[in-house]
C-alpha cells in the first residue's frame, strides 16, 4: 500500500478500537498504532478477527527502551495480514511496574516473545503461563538490554575444574584499557617502541 491508503487504514484501525488505541502514525511505508498498554488483547483480537483486516501472522513482540521517559518502555507487536498482504506495528507504553497482559491466548506463537522481554528488558507479562528467563541463566542479575546495564555486567561466569561446579563472580578487568595514539601505521611512531633496538643496524 501507498503512504495515503496506510494512512486511511490506520484511521479506521484507531477508529474502530475507540478509547484502546491512541494514535497512528506512517513512516518507511509502515503503519504503526499506539494503544493502551492494559488494552492489548483486546486490540489484537480486532486485528486478527475483523474481517476487513485478519492480521492472523504474529511475528514479533519485543520492547524498546528510552531510560528519559517517565514510561521508558515501548512494548511492541509486528502483524502480518495475508489477506491484505500488509504488515501492521502496534506500541504500547510502560514502565518497570506496568503488567503488560499477555497475548498468549490470542497468538499461541508469542510465548517465547514475550519471555525474551521479559528476560532482556524486565517487562511483566501477566497471565503468561510460564513467565521465567529465557536467554540468561536463572540467577541472572539485571536485564542485559536496557540502556543502563553495565556493559561488562554485574558477575562473570567459569566452570572451576577443582571445585567441579560453575562459579559466579564479581567482574574484573584483568587488562587495562589500551593507549590508542591513533598514528598512521605508514608512518609509524614517532617515539621508540619496544623492540625497536633490534633493528638499529651494528656498528
Amino acid at each position: 500500500m501507498d503512504d495515503g491508503k496506510l494512512d486511511a487504514l490506520g484511521q479506521t484501525i484507531v477508529s474502530a478500537l475507540g478509547g484502546a488505541a491512541s494514535a497512528h502514525a506512517v513512516a518507511f511505508n509502515q503503519l504503526t498504532i499506539t494503544v493502551d498498554a492494559g488494552k492489548i488483547v483486546d486490540v489484537m483480537k480486532h486485528l486478527r478477527d475483523d474481517p476487513a483486516l485478519r492480521f492472523v501472522n504474529i511475528t514479533d513482540v519485543t520492547a524498546v527502551d528510552y531510560p528519559g521517559r517517565e514510561k521508558r518502555f515501548d512494548v511492541v507487536y509486528h502483524l502480518l495480514s495475508p489477506t491484505l498482504n500488509e504488515r501492521i506495528r502496534v506500541r504500547a507504553e510502560a514502565d518497570e511496574n506496568t503488567q503488560v497482559p499477555s497475548i498468549i491466548d490470542v497468538f499461541p506463537g508469542a510465548d517465547w516473545f514475550e519471555r525474551e522481554a521479559y528476560d532482556l528488558y524486565g517487562v511483566i507479562f501477566t497471565g503468561h503461563p510460564d513467565m521465567r528467563r529465557l536467554l540468561t541463566d536463572y540467577g541472572f542479575d539485571g536485564h542485559p538490554l536496557r540502556k543502563d546495564f553495565p556493559l561488562t555486567g554485574f558477575v562473570e561466569v567459569r566452570y572451576d575444574d577443582q571445585e567441579k561446579r560453575v562459579l559466579y563472580e564479581p567482574v574484573r578487568l584483568n587488562q587495562e584499557f589500551r593507549k590508542f595514539d591513533f598514528l598512521s601505521p605508514w608512518e609509524g611512531a614517532d617515539y621508540p617502541l619496544p623492540g625497536d633496538e633490534k633493528a638499529e643496524p651494528k656498528a
